[in-house]
């Protein structure tokens, strides 16, 4: 469990037992966000434009997104 997806020095995290709503977490040394899966949208912190490349990402990877959430979080799969 854990990292998903990293680029550069920015990493796209799934916690296993994590908290509902469904959601990854947006990570580099200067910032961090929570991003609801469904919506894709920002749900806590704030994303700088340089967490917006991995927002992307996330998106047209949406699939690989929520096949790691429910792998980690079979509690609350979507």
């Amino acid at each position: 469990m854990g990292k998903v997806h990293q680029i550069g020095n920015v990493i796209i995290r799934i916690w296993g037992g994590d908290h509902l709503p469904p959601h990854f977490h947006i990570i580099a040394p200067d910032f961090e966000a929570a991003v609801e899966i469904d919506t894709m949208t920002v749900i806590v912190g704030i994303l700088p434009k340089a967490g917006r490349p991995a927002l992307e990402w996330a998106r047209q990877n949406k699939v690989a997104i929520i096949a790691e959430w429910n792998r980690t979080n079979p509690r609350f799969p979507l």
